[in-house]
């Protein structure tokens, strides 16, 4: 409720957490929302020249390249977006986490190798990485959401390894040791508690980086495949479209841009918050 508190007295953060609410409530009600199934093609939904209808009407935002209501697309295509994202970017946390908590505070020659496989994995550039993964494996839901989770969480691992390499050296762990306490009890204990702000902030900073590499490998036709909706293959199906039909371009683009704001001002404002050096100012 503190946390609650101060976002809603920042009004980035309050922004972009009614958009984020809102998205989330959008997806889940989908079902309940949306007026037409999202595969189904409508006897009207193209004009009699075969174009795609614009918004207005029976179809709120105008149909796509086959006839379906764009609308519903977009809320089932929500769900997709946001399911990768939550997963990815979970899967993501967790292992960075793990990576880094480890390599923290084993140091030594364990710690030497976690981090420099980490190093390398950051030498690639992640959305090549996400390419070459996403071909090789079949593209389906729960694949995409595992790939982006396996080029993610190196920046989170670094993050983790640079705080548990300080916290180590702190005074109350070495106390803790000298009591005789075991690791398990250090990690789980003292450790873990002081990286879950870091883990909640780059949890919710992810999402948005997750969603749009998700909407990237979809675009490029290595990601969620038809004729399950997501935003980014919504606007890969509609390119050829872009100068007669805008609208199926640029309404999908327009609300991956938005959610990815708000994810990344509400994690910046939990970033803010939940910095204990941030305390006590003003």
């Amino acid at each position: 409720m503190h946390v609650l508190k101060q976002m809603i007295r920042q009004p980035t953060a309050l922004f972009g957490l009614i958009v984020v609410t809102l998205v989330i409530g959008l997806a889940i009600a989908a079902p309940w929302i949306a007026p037409f199934s999202p595969d189904d093609q409508m006897f009207d939904g193209l004009s009699l020249e075969g174009a795609p209808l614009p918004p207005g009407g029976p179809y709120l935002l105008g149909t796509d390249t086959l006839g379906r209501d764009l609308f519903s697309r977009l809320l089932f295509g929500a769900r997709t977006s946001l399911i990768i994202g939550l997963v990815a970017n979970g899967i993501a946390v967790a292992i960075g986490l793990f990576v880094g908590i480890v390599a923290g505070y084993l140091r030594g020659l364990p710690g030497n190798i976690l981090m420099r496989f980490t190093d390398l994995m950051m030498a690639f550039p992640a959305l090549l990485l996400a390419i070459m993964l996403a071909a090789l494996l079949k593209p389906s839901l729960w694949i995409v959401a595992m790939v982006i989770a396996l080029v993610n969480w190196v920046q989170v691992a670094r993050i983790v390894y640079t705080e548990t390499r300080g916290l180590v050296e702190r005074d109350f762990i070495m106390a803790e040791r000298s009591l005789g306490a075991g690791h398990m009890r250090v990690l789980f204990m003292h450790i873990l508690p002081h990286l879950m702000p870091t883990a909640i902030v780059w949890g919710t900073l992810g999402i948005a980086t997750t969603v749009l590499l998700e909407a990237t490998l979809s675009f490029l036709g290595v990601g969620v495949q038809p004729p399950q909706p997501s935003w980014g293959n919504i606007i890969f199906e509609s390119q050829s479209y872009f100068q007669a039909a805008p609208w199926l371009v640029f309404i999908p683009g327009a609300i991956i841009l938005l959610t990815a704001l708000s994810f990344n001002l509400v994690g910046d404002a939990l970033r803010d918050i939940l910095d204990p050096t941030q305390r006590g100012r003003g």
